[in-house]
């Protein structure tokens, strides 16, 4: 083979475009999984995957997958489904530049005895469940855990029934196949932006741990209620919530992060003290170790807290993503490959979930991150510099074909 694979960055640049006007709202996509523009859009790539020369396949949960007629093949690819507020790149980047990379690939080495399978994700941004299309191409999920599944009242068995995927469609996951995966992404954070950086080699995802923390005090009256005998939940979770974030900062964890992203009064009124509150903690960071801690500081504190001013407190673990490590070897193979075009990159780990997290499971699994311009994401300014998503899709690339070479 030769060292280098001529991907058409024009075509790449062309196709993201493309791929924006499914669900296009401002400069950003309303494409969420099972709507008709997500619908449409998987149309369209699985086109795109055929006149790659790939033979394609839809599973039972919208998964576009495009296999290769060699006997083996490297895994590319990443998701196509937005939040309702996405950028143009979330996921689409990694889709393009997997169907390019095919396609030149298939070009110049028709007759390679590896070649490059390519995958589009479903729902990856969870609105029926985080990584719900990697969990079910790798055979994590069965048709009754899809059953189980709804979001706002929609059945996703029903929407997937009526988008006409086929239920008896399972999973396509083959491990004496698949020598790896490979997934690129925009950053979604402002590290390589902040350093002027090109391009950023990921070592790892973050786990991640979500709870529900419930307050549970007694609704009076806010205005005949003195405040020395109320029992107030709502007070209580807000002096909870800063008490936690000062032992977070007082663990020292560089990397770790910490959210309280929705928290609820009950009855919710105004002239009521709040009888319940419940809060969401979502805690985050690369070692297990660090986790840990963090639900132990947790747990301590609650224990210290509760019957305080006649609050119970109660804990429930809601979610639970380990982390994953990228493979060392693969790793190499990108670093190689981005060397060649510029020496302004960084190591570093994704605080974000990722499909790369399901499949590292199963098989060796990297990713190469291109910056996101102001480290803006989940929001309609997402964007990265042309130039940046050139030499993304160039490094991408000439790293897909290295893998190979050496697989």
């Amino acid at each position: 083979m030769h060292e280098m694979l001529a991907i058409d960055t024009e075509r790449v640049i062309a196709s993201l475009k493309h791929l924006a006007r499914f669900g296009a709202q401002g400069q950003g996509v309303n494409r969420p999984v099972l709507s008709d523009a997500d619908v449409e859009s998987r149309r369209w790539l699985a086109g795109e995957m055929e006149s790659a020369g790939l033979t394609v396949v839809v599973d039972a949960v919208g998964n576009v997958i495009g296999k290769s007629k060699a006997p083996r093949a490297l895994l590319l690819g990443s998701h196509t489904d937005s939040v309702p507020t996405g950028g143009w790149l979330d996921g689409a980047l990694g889709v393009i530049y997997a169907i390019e990379t095919a396609r030149a690939f298939n070009l110049q080495f028709p007759d390679a005895p590896i070649g490059c399978d390519v995958v589009a994700f479903s729902d990856e941004e969870g609105r029926y469940l985080s990584c719900l299309g990697s969990k079910w191409f790798c055979g994590e999920l069965s048709l009754p855990d899809l059953a189980r599944l709804s979001y706002a009242g929609i059945d996703f068995a029903g929407a997937a029934q009526l988008a006409g995927y086929d239920s008896e469609v399972g999973a396509q996951f083959d491990a004496r196949r698949c020598i790896g995966y490979f997934e690129a992404h925009i950053e979604q954070g402002p590290r390589l932006d902040n350093a002027e950086l090109d391009l950023g080699i990921v070592t790892g995802i973050a786990g991640m741990r979500r709870h529900r923390i419930v307050f549970k005090g007694q609704a009076d009256h806010a205005g005949t209620t003195p405040m020395s005998v109320r029992k107030d939940a709502g007070m209580a979770a807000f002096e909870f919530a800063v008490q936690l974030r000062d032992s977070f900062v007082e663990l020292g964890a560089p990397e770790a992060v910490w959210n309280f992203g929705a928290v609820e009064f009950r009855p919710g009124v105004a002239n009521v003290v709040p009888k319940e509150a419940l809060l969401t903690l979502e805690t985050r960071d690369l070692r297990l170790e660090v986790l840990d801690e963090m639900q132990k500081r947790v747990a301590d504190l609650i224990e210290s807290n509760d019957g305080r001013a006649g609050v119970s407190i109660t804990l429930e673990r809601v979610g639970d993503l380990p982390s994953a490590i990228m493979d060392a070897r693969l790793l190499q193979h990108v670093a190689s490959s981005a060397a060649q075009l510029t020496d302004k990159t960084m190591h570093l780990h994704s605080g974000a979930i990722h499909d790369a997290m399901v499949l590292a499971r199963h098989v060796p699994s990297a990713m190469l991150f291109v910056p996101s311009i102001g480290g803006r994401s989940h929001v309609y300014l997402e964007n990265t510099a042309d130039k940046h998503l050139r030499m993304g899709a160039e490094v991408f690339a000439g790293a897909a074909l290295s893998m190979i070479s050496g697989g």
